[in-house]
């Protein structure tokens, strides 16, 4: 590949969704802007592959350059600056708040939750540092001034992936979706309504029902979550398909790489087994998970991205390469593949001591019946996300969960507001 592999999402149509994430963390007090201002210009030093701005080469490739202007930190309102515009000094990311709110908007082409966790840490470590004027235990936090680890500005290239023949192919199953949910909320505007809810479980509740059914966080959730869209889906389609990221950084000896190189993981629920053992269900997803990430199957997948990337480079001018993204992107083009639901799971990192003064934090994208957990000392966080307003949903997976004998509170809805991208299109 010719460029950061941080550039190349930047080429995907932002017709009908943003391809940006917006990071909603709850404080237990009011937040103080002018202290929030402080702390995120500081903490950004610590993360320079984030302080970027977005230049075009010669043959109409995207370049991400060092931008030394000052991160924007404002009040939250109505109207959602452009990442990369000269509202928010050229960044790919900026930062808003309100009541005991912080957002943290940044551009998805950098990383995902993983590689954002880190930063938002940071950014909170310094906000609780310099309002309380304390020192919270974090021992696992990056503190601004501490060096990058190893390798954390390292990108995967292609000779790190192996040749070795997937030791499994999956049967592509025709997943069913929200299709009428989906029509409703891209096409028809007075139908539109995109929000999130926020549900939070104990962790101790959930690690024990998980332990029980021989299930990890995840696939203990996919289980769930199928079950909840079986009482949605007619009888005729046979099949419920839940799909979830994994990021191959461990596989190629990049651990603490902050790029994503993602595969998908495709789960395939048959209907007549989902009202069945609950342990039973967790073998099968977890044991269809481990064989999707194995080198061989996971490795094969980013592979042909690579190549999508590499095909990229070829193309001349900016109008030609968002026009070959457009066609032949993975996610988005006529060769994709999708899940009934996605729900991806950032695991747990330390927060230590700023626990304390966090209520929760989750991460908001694009997407329907879209899940994003995060963990945090005794908590797990669910974001429910959807493109119309329905309470229909979040009530059936609260019950699954009641039922499987996790107790849950549920917050929200929150309306669910991204930003796009003000970067060249031409």
């Amino acid at each position: 590949m010719k460029y950061s592999v941080d550039t190349y999402r930047l080429y995907q149509s932002e017709k009908h969704f943003a391809h940006t994430v917006r990071i909603h963390v709850r404080m237990k007090d009011e937040v103080d802007i002018n202290v929030l201002d402080k702390a995120v210009n500081k903490a950004i030093r610590r993360y320079p592959y984030f302080a970027v701005r977005v230049t075009v080469d010669k043959d109409g490739g995207y370049v991400l350059q060092p931008n030394d202007n000052k991160i924007v930190v404002m009040p939250t309102s109505d109207r959602l600056p452009l990442i990369g515009s000269s509202d928010i000094n050229g960044h790919l990311l900026y930062v808003d708040c309100d009541g005991k709110d912080i957002f943290f908007n940044i551009s998805h082409t950098m990383c995902g939750g993983r590689g954002f966790q880190p930063w938002v840490m940071t950014n909170i470590y310094e906000y609780v540092r310099l309002k309380y004027n304390v020192e919270p235990y974090a021992p696992e936090i990056r503190k601004p001034d501490s060096a990058l680890l190893p390798g954390e500005t390292d990108e995967p290239s292609m000779d790190m992936l192996t040749t070795e023949e997937p030791i499994s192919k999956r049967e592509i199953k025709k997943a069913p979706v929200l299709g009428m949910d989906y029509l409703k909320g891209v096409f028809i505007p007075i139908k539109r309504d995109p929000n999130y809810m926020v549900v939070t479980v104990e962790q101790k509740d959930l690690i024990k029902v998980a332990k029980m059914n021989d299930s990890s966080v995840l696939s203990l959730f996919f289980v769930l979550f199928a079950r909840t869209l079986d009482r949605v889906f007619p009888e005729k389609d046979r099949f419920i398909v839940g799909e979830a990221a994994h990021n191959l950084r461990e596989s190629v000896g990049l651990p603490n790489t902050h790029c994503d190189f993602l595969s998908h993981v495709h789960v395939d629920y048959n209907r007549d087994d989902l009202n069945g053992d609950l342990e039973r269900l967790g073998t099968m997803t977890r044991g269809q998970i481990i064989l999707q990430t194995d080198p061989s199957v996971s490795h094969a997948q980013v592979r042909k991205l690579f190549e999508l990337y590499e095909e990229i480079d070829k193309v001349k001018g900016l109008k030609a390469k968002r026009k070959y993204m457009a066609k032949h992107s993975l996610s988005t083009g006529k060769d994709a593949q999708h899940g009934s639901f996605i729900a991806n799971y950032t695991g747990l990192m330390d927060w230590g001591e700023l626990a304390d003064y966090v209520e929760f934090f989750v991460f908001v994208i694009e997407g329907h019946f879209t899940v994003e957990i995060t963990a945090m000392a005794d908590k797990i966080f669910v974001g429910f996300m959807q493109v119309i307003n329905t309470d229909r949903y979040i009530n059936l997976f609260r019950e699954e969960l009641e039922r499987a004998g996790i107790p849950c509170k549920v917050e929200g809805p929150f309306p669910k507001r991204l930003p796009k991208h003000g970067i060249p299109t031409k």
